[in-house]
């Protein structure tokens, strides 16, 4: 019995070196802005300096003189998730993108923490350092929860609040548990922490295969590869850690809460959307007075990619049937 207990520690001992090994292997240092910046800026790319140390990267691109849209994207994303839209809309409309703090382009100091505000600030900074007081405000998954969240803060600055696939009702996924792996992972904190320093490269393609389902085959390995980097960006992972374990119910959206939002609203949502339940999206349109509702059949979590043509017609018909009616 001596002798199998000895080679049962023994086997033990090893596995735990081998995975130890395999862990230190994955394991990824950060990418310097530098190399990020030369692979994914481009000549509309600007940065603004906020309080606090932020380094905002933002584009500002259309038409100068035509109505306001500022768009935010979703978690893990950028704000290339937005430029479909701007190519198709920006000859009508001046498109405001930005990355917020722990994504893309945009820099944060060492220990930076979301507030509780959350990303309110960042984009009430943006938009009020460029001048722009009125403008319509839209928001993909997390950026729909700060864009809901935007109009019971500051109603008075929105002409129009436009919610795609949006977060922020129940934490996301959790109707089902069939969420991607990626998210079940990272609301561990074990998970958090082993996943911190890893090469993420399989779990963010299976996420983003979730995200494009029932169009998988839109991911392709410059995407995979934009993702992963800039998530590796200095400073991006903690914060991203951060605010995953940051969830607080209280914030999560209610009829009562969004009952006061007075601004005109669409709400669009792909009905195959693995990630927020297409449920979700029919709830904020019922809880938000008098919004417009579009469901999209055979569509995931990025209509605004997924079917580019056909969500960015949707959005212009509603912004001058209901928006901008008096404009030309």
């Amino acid at each position: 019995m001596k002798t199998l207990g000895k080679i049962l520690i023994g086997t033990l001992a090893v596995i735990a070196v081998v995975l130890t090994a395999g862990w230190l292997a994955l394991r990824r240092p950060d990418v310097p802005w530098p190399t990020l910046k030369a692979q994914y800026a481009n000549a509309a790319s600007r940065y603004m300096e906020l309080p606090g140390g932020v380094t905002v990267h933002y584009r500002d691109q259309g038409r100068r003189d035509g109505p306001v849209i500022v768009m935010v994207h979703g978690f893990g994303a950028s704000l290339h998730t937005w430029e479909p839209w701007v190519q198709r809309l920006g000859s009508r409309y001046r498109i405001i993108t930005l990355d917020l703090p722990g994504f893309g382009l945009t820099s944060a100091p060492e220990g930076y923490t979301i507030p509780r505000s959350g990303f309110v600030d960042i984009v009430d900074q943006v938009t009020r350092k460029l001048g722009v007081e009125k403008f319509v405000l839209a928001g993909n998954s997390m950026g729909g929860g700060v864009a809901w969240s935007y109009a019971l803060a500051h109603p008075e600055r929105l002409e129009g609040l436009v919610l795609v696939n949006s977060g922020g009702w129940r934490e996301e996924a959790e109707d089902d548990g069939d969420g991607p792996l990626i998210f079940k992972v990272l609301a561990n904190p074990v998970g958090r922490f082993l996943l911190k320093d890893l090469d993420g490269s399989a779990l963010t393609r299976a996420g983003l295969r979730d995200a494009f389902a029932p169009t998988p085959e839109m991911v392709d390995e410059a995407m995979v590869a934009r993702y992963v980097q800039m998530s590796r960006a200095p400073g991006h992972r903690d914060i991203i850690l951060g605010l995953m374990s940051g969830y607080d119910p209280a914030d999560a959206a209610s009829k009562v809460k969004l009952s006061a939002i007075q601004t005109p609203t669409l709400v669009i949502h792909g009905d195959t959307d693995k990630l927020i339940p297409v449920d979700h999206g029919r709830r904020f349109g019922d809880a938000i007075p008098g919004a417009t509702v579009i469901i999209y059949p055979k569509v995931g979590h990025v209509p605004m990619e997924q079917i580019a043509d056909r969500s960015a017609a949707d959005l212009d018909g509603w912004l001058r049937t209901k928006v901008f009616v008096a404009r030309p």
